[in-house]
């Protein structure tokens, strides 16, 4: 597997771990662990994530109660306990603590087969189910032929959807993690019919692509393609681990497959970002802009500039996914955006950026001032330079930035950019689709507001319009990935998967409103979302999010107001909230009470609400809002005595 660029001293991280772990304050500087792992290697994040794994997670937990801890279940056919430190290391690089659960060797039919198993009792967030070649090869006869081969990947593939099922009923909210089988060399290379090679190299790669398409039809279940990691360089196995510890996939296999695990703990956990930030020279292009001008900067038609090109085209193609591009630059603003608007050889334009920043200061500042003027955090960007000066300093000032290091040597650009995921989704929406085009329209806004003398002028000119009733079937994946995206106004930290949206969509207890957004500078889509469920005169708000693109505008009042108002008229007596606290949604902890609701129960990380419906809140001047609770609310089921 491909090594990560280095952006700290060899062995400087992995010294630290282990001078804190002989100390015994590993626990309580457990946020300090993921800039001690950036830009490690993958030798040196081994070491690492062996020192991590002989840490109690419950000591971090009681110094730091609030860092993400998901279970991860690991199970599988062969020997899985060199897994165990790496995806300890690789959920410690993105915050995150790993809860691993391993299971016995091969144990993987009895975990998932049996709903009273060990694997279920531990409620994982993420089971990874970890399969490899052997699984087939150990049950094929002597001799055997393609046939024989054919049967077992079908009798495997017909079990391992029948397990799938099992999970889906049994670990509601969970994920399921299968993967691709790598075709050992050792299984073709025993036939020496070349058309019976052929023949097993399709029937096999036909079984991989069964696998594949289960992440298209259960929403549950998600396949880890090897192939692309395999391709990267390095074995599928280690025949003599293979042969005597039945550890069936490669050390270097299995850090790449927890690398990619990580990814989808990350995304569970709210960890997605958003926004891609590019340093402009040696990064998108190559040369010093202020020095060489642009005529003299590198892209396209020269040795060096096909790789800054192909870098560039990269970066556009994220675009087109929903990535915003901003661009953070040491130059003149006026250089910058003429050659971003004229330069024949650029594959990124200057209308390809939501936000252009070039001037003389700090990067760390402007990036900061870049996610005000976009209303995100700086937690939802990743910063792209090749100086380690520029990265460093953004590491420190910035810690929930995500920085990525290019390096001198332009042709690794696309790699280590895309190495870590970081804007993968389960699913795109067509809200993603049309993201950069919004944020350009909130340029527009801004620039609106600025001929203003105050905002209640400006909000009353923007024409704002609100549409409130029960999501249909094509807007429920683009609440789950609210749930799942919105840190800052997520009242209380809930993460729903696609399947757990749409059996809350399909409860008659339960309803699921989208809040849809639109104003005289265009669409902004499906906003935010409210989940209610009904018991007897109480509504219950199960929680509230908003995408912050439309914070400061009155939408969450307005949305509340409109909530509150239906519960009178349903013939509610009162309707009950719930605030949970999160690193990131402190701003949104008062908003309750200032919507009327009284406090009922209180401690420093959960207050419950209540509000009694007399008086109502006003309705908002400046928006028209329509809502509809066409679906009816019946009564959650009582508990039988």
């Amino acid at each position: 597997m491909t090594n990560a660029p280095p952006t700290v001293a060899p062995g400087e991280g992995t010294e630290e771990l282990a001078a804190l772990l002989r100390e015994g304050t590993l626990a309580a500087e457990y946020p300090r662990v993921g800039r001690l792992l950036a830009g490690l290697s993958d030798d040196a994040l081994g070491r690492a994530g062996r020192l991590l794994a002989r840490l109690d997670p419950g000591e971090v937990l009681a110094a730091h109660p609030d860092t993400p801890a998901p279970v991860i279940a690991v199970t599988g056919h062969g020997t899985l306990s060199a897994l165990v430190p790496a995806l300890t290391a690789e959920l410690a690089r993105h915050g995150l603590l790993a809860r691993v659960h391993l299971s016995d060797f091969d144990g993987w039919v009895l975990d998932l087969a049996d709903p009273g198993s060990a694997l279920y009792a531990a409620r994982p967030s993420v089971t990874l189910c970890v399969l490899d070649p052997a699984v087939v090869a150990d049950e094929l006869p002597l001799p055997w032929r393609v046939a024989d081969v054919e049967r077992v990947l079908e009798e495997k593939l017909a079990l391992a959807e029948r397990l799938v099922g099992t999970f889906v009923r049994t670990a509601p909210g969970g994920t399921l993690v299968l993967n691709t089988l790598p075709l050992p060399r050792e299984l073709t290379g025993q036939l020496v019919d070349l058309k019976a090679r052929a023949q097993l190299g399709a029937v096999w790669r036909e079984a991989n692509a069964r696998l594949l398409r289960l992440s298209l039809d259960v929403p549950e279940a998600l396949v880890i393609d090897l192939d692309p990691l395999l391709a990267e360089g390095g074995p599928a196995r280690d025949v003599r681990q293979s042969v005597y510890a039945k550890a069936h996939l490669s050390d270097g296999l299995l850090s790449a497959y927890a690398r990619e695990a990580g990814h989808l703990a990350r995304r569970s956990a709210g960890g997605t970002k958003k926004v891609l930030a590019l340093d402009l020279d040696e990064t998108v292009w190559g040369g010093v802009l202020g020095e060489v001008g642009p005529e003299g900067i590198a892209t396209e038609g020269s040795y060096r500039g096909e790789a800054f090109q192909r870098f560039q085209r990269v970066a556009k193609q994220l675009s087109s996914q929903g990535v915003l591009l901003t661009a953070v630059s040491k130059n003149d603003r006026e250089t910058v955006v003429k050659t971003l608007r004229e330069h024949p050889g650029l594959a990124l334009r200057e209308a390809d950026f939501v936000h252009i920043r070039a001037n003389w200061r700090p990067k760390h500042s402007n990036l900061a001032e870049q996610a005000g003027d976009l209303n995100l955090s700086p937690d939802s960007f990743v910063f792209v330079d090749d100086s380690p000066f520029e990265c460093g300093l953004v590491r420190r000032e910035l810690p929930g930035t995500a920085v990525v290091q290019v390096g001198s040597e332009p042709a690794l650009h696309v790699e280590r950019l895309l190495r870590d995921g970081w804007f993968d989704v389960r699913e795109l929406t067509d809200d993603d689709l049309v993201r950069p085009r919004r944020y350009r329209e909130d340029h527009a806004r801004q620039e609106f507001l600025h001929t203003f003398d105050s905002l209640d002028s400006y909000l009353r000119e923007l024409d704002i319009t609100v549409r409130l009733a029960p999501a249909g079937p094509q807007e429920l994946a683009r609440v789950s990935q609210l749930s799942l995206r919105t840190n800052q106004f997520n009242l209380t930290g809930q993460r729903l998967q696609p399947a757990e949206t749409h059996a809350l969509a399909e409860d008659p207890a339960a309803l699921v409103l989208a809040v849809v957004s639109a104003d005289r500078f265009g669409d902004n889509g499906l906003v935010g979302a409210v989940l209610l469920h009904r018991e007897g005169k109480v509504l219950h708000i199960d929680n509230f999010l908003l995408s912050c693109r439309v914070f400061g505008r009155g939408i969450e009042q307005a949305v509340i107001a409109a909530v509150l108002g239906h519960a009178g008229e349903s013939g509610a007596e009162e309707v009950r909230a719930e605030y949970r606290r999160t690193a990131k949604n402190g701003k949104v902890a008062g908003f309750y009470p200032r919507a009327g609701f009284e406090v009922v129960a209180e401690d420093a990380s959960h207050a419950a609400f209540r509000h009694m419906l007399g008086p109502l809140p006003r309705p908002v001047g400046h928006i028209r809002l329509t809502a509809c609770f066409e679906r009816a609310l019946h009564d959650a089921p009582q508990p039988s005595a």
